[in-house]
């Protein structure tokens, strides 16, 4: 729980994606985002501290059903999506997701059966403060830090040097295996694009991007400098986009759903 809600509050740009991703609305993303990050970094604290454990318990057992119950409503249509639960450790929606959550509840209730009664309001109190500082602090970071980037002058483009501090430049990082990424770049296919040159910048498993290109219907360069870029734009699963004029950065495209990236590209004069 502690991993998981300092891993979601120190990227909550890219937990409120993944968020997304996962059927939650576009608009309610980043604060479904926050909140997460909050209760499970603070139920992490509250078991690691003896006199708040059976606190902790009771918090990291609801968070454990209501993930459940969540992925058990839209099982149907998560099923075989990362769940994107925990850093470095990969969880598909599946039976064995649902095997493991139950046994973590298990470790919850033996935790807070075990543990003496909680005690000390005050001093959970001001563990939730901190915790809720550190993820309001991480997110005023990452809101000011996602405009005024200026990205390399130049990148590797079908095999040739390309000039990205000249005009309106998209960067669209896709992983060809990604539905949503299939879908984001089937929409912005129909887009009426204003003098923008956009590149694809494949992620992962780029020997399947021709296939990606021809089902999209957005043929456009690609890019084999990810890594390069990855190292100014840091984001967590794609899709992901970047809108650039003359190399600064104008907005990092996040969400991909409902008016957006439509809304934002429009009003950056990208699309009519």
């Amino acid at each position: 729980m502690l991993t998981a809600g300092i891993w979601k509050g120190t990227d909550l740009i890219g937990a409120a994606a993944r968020v997304n991703q996962a059927l939650v609305p576009a608009a309610l993303s980043l604060p479904a985002a926050i909140c997460l990050s909050i209760s499970e970094a603070f139920s992490g604290v509250l078991l690691l501290i003896p006199r708040f454990r059976r606190w902790g318990a009771i918090l990291a057992g609801l968070l454990l059903i209501a993930f459940v119950l969540y992925m058990g409503i839209f099982y149907n249509r998560l099923v075989g999506e990362e769940c994107n639960c925990f850093p470095w450790v990969e969880r598909v929606v599946g039976p064995i997701f649902f095997i493991g959550d139950f046994i973590m509840l298990g470790f919850a209730v033996i935790a807070g059966v075990w543990a003496r009664p909680s005690r000390g309001l005050r001093g959970a109190s001001l563990a939730l403060a901190v915790v809720c500082v550190f993820v309001g602090v991480n997110l005023g970071i990452a809101l000011t830090q996602s405009h005024g980037k200026m990205a390399p002058a130049a990148i590797a483009v079908n095999g040739a040097q390309y000039n990205l501090h000249d005009g309106k430049v998209l960067l669209y990082f896709f992983d060809p295996e990604c539905t949503h990424c299939l879908f984001a770049a089937q929409e912005m296919s129909e887009y009426n694009w204003e003098n923008v040159s956009i590149i694809l910048v494949p992620t992962d498993r780029a020997q399947f991007s021709d296939q990606f290109i021809e089902a999209a219907g957005l043929p456009a360069p690609l890019s084999s400098d990810a890594g390069k870029l990855r190292e100014i734009y840091s984001f967590g699963d794609p899709p992901f986009a970047v809108a650039l004029v003359d190399g600064e950065t104008k907005k990092e495209l996040t969400v991909f759903e409902g008016s957006e990236p439509r809304a934002s590209l429009a009003e950056l004069g990208f699309i009519q």
